[in-house]
């Protein structure tokens, strides 16, 4: 297994697409993160412009709710593309230079094959995580108070919920881009998929009269962002009396492994059994 991650880290690290597209991910999440609580309290300051009584200001950087919260942030579909878009630029490359053909001359098998590519979203996945937690950790020491310091890791729960997310749809993707082996046309068809078709699914099928069992929540792509759905905002649940999400669920953390899984035993079932 260390072998085929040393080959497969060969092909990445020197790629320079890699880098750019991973760099603009970091970029956008951290910017995404920062923006958020100055984004949320204009709008209360703009609420409150309103109405009588003020709704004070909403703090997401304080432990243990910024584990919740800034997983959320982290997890967003629209910042997920720009990992996903790497992965399936790495497995179509493999059809369109026909390393795959090469690799298997040269003896790896293809069961190797495909349990290379797993590693690698899976370090990947690791990795984004780990800097996640450590970023997430920091920025929670700045703004927290030495009351919820002792409560700092009660929610880094959510943190392994992130990496299931980001686990499970670097999987769609590299399955998506596995069947199709086409960079342009996985990558159009992927984003169309995530953004814009099953949100619309999911709010046709979100209509009761249509769907009073609401499978809406077992779509793919939504499986994914059911596991950390919400952020945590106290003001919802104490002033206004909503639900809020305050663990994570198993079955929601199963749903997205259950397709990941699925997926991965069709690229298996390919691998066997047709030609490359």
């Amino acid at each position: 297994m260390v072998k085929l991650l040393k080959i497969e880290l060969k092909k990445i690290l020197t790629y320079k697409v890699f880098w750019i597209l991973m760099g603009l991910y970091f970029l956008f999440l951290v910017l995404g993160i920062l923006l958020a609580g100055f984004t949320i309290n204009s709008w209360v300051d703009n609420m409150n412009k309103h109405i009588p009584i003020p709704f004070p200001h909403i703090r997401i950087y304080f432990f243990p709710d910024i584990w919740q919260n800034i997983t959320f942030f982290a997890s967003i579909r629209y910042i997920l593309i720009l990992p996903a878009t790497v992965i399936i630029i790495l497995i179509t490359n493999e059809f369109t230079n026909k390393t795959i053909r090469q690799n298997i001359v040269n003896g790896m098998s293809r069961q190797e094959f495909l349990l290379s590519k797993l590693e690698v979203i899976f370090v990947i996945s690791l990795l984004i995580t780990i800097i996640l937690i450590i970023g997430t950790f920091f920025l929670g020491i700045a703004n927290t108070d030495s009351q919820g310091m002792a409560m700092m890791f009660k929610k880094i729960s959510f943190a392994g919920g992130f990496f299931i997310q980001l686990f499970s749809f670097l999987v769609f993707a590299f399955f998506l881009g596995f069947l199709l082996r086409n960079t342009g046309l996985s990558i159009a068809i992927f984003t169309l998929y995530a953004l814009i078709i099953e949100p619309v699914l999911y709010f046709i099928l979100k209509i009761p009269k249509l769907q009073p069992n609401n499978v809406s929540q077992f779509l793919p792509v939504n499986s994914v962002i059911r596991v950390v759905e919400y952020p945590y905002f106290p003001i919802l649940k104490n002033l206004m009396g909503l639900n809020v999400q305050e663990h994570l669920s198993l079955l929601d953390c199963a749903v997205p492994l259950i397709y990941a899984t699925i997926m991965i035993g069709i690229v298996y079932w390919v691998l066997s059994r047709k030609d490359l």
